[in-house]
């Protein structure tokens, strides 16, 4: 088993800047691929962006090139997001999951955080 826990989340202005953190605990997180994916009110969950287990490989949704930015420190099992630019329609609930390969898929997921709260105001 793999607890995520997200943080880092709020209330933000248009072109404003924030970095989300997702903290693992149980089993080896350096052996897991990480990904952000987000839900809007109405809408289906949507894939952010995948690291690989050790950071070589990143992998982004097409709207969120040049503006968000993953990593991921294995040393204190912990991986990032940083949203830089942020725009109202980036408004949503954020989680992170684990997976035991990078993937876009939200099915390819195994473990998954709660979620924090983004939100944009324009």
């Amino acid at each position: 088993q793999v607890q995520l826990v997200e943080s880092g989340g709020g209330l933000v202005q248009a072109g404003g800047s924030l970095r989300l953190s997702c903290a693992a605990s149980g089993r080896t997180f350096s052996s897991y691929a990480m990904g952000w994916f987000r839900q809007a009110p109405g809408k289906e969950r949507e894939f952010v962006a995948a690291i690989s287990w050790n950071g070589l490989s990143t992998y982004y949704a097409d709207s969120m090139k040049g503006r968000f930015t993953i990593s991921r420190d294995n040393a204190k099992n912990t991986n990032y997001l940083q949203m830089n630019n942020l725009k109202p329609e980036d408004t949503a609930v954020y989680s992170c999951a684990a997976a035991s390969r990078t993937s876009r898929s939200l099915y390819d997921y195994d473990y998954w955080g709660q979620g924090t709260q983004v939100t944009v105001s324009s």
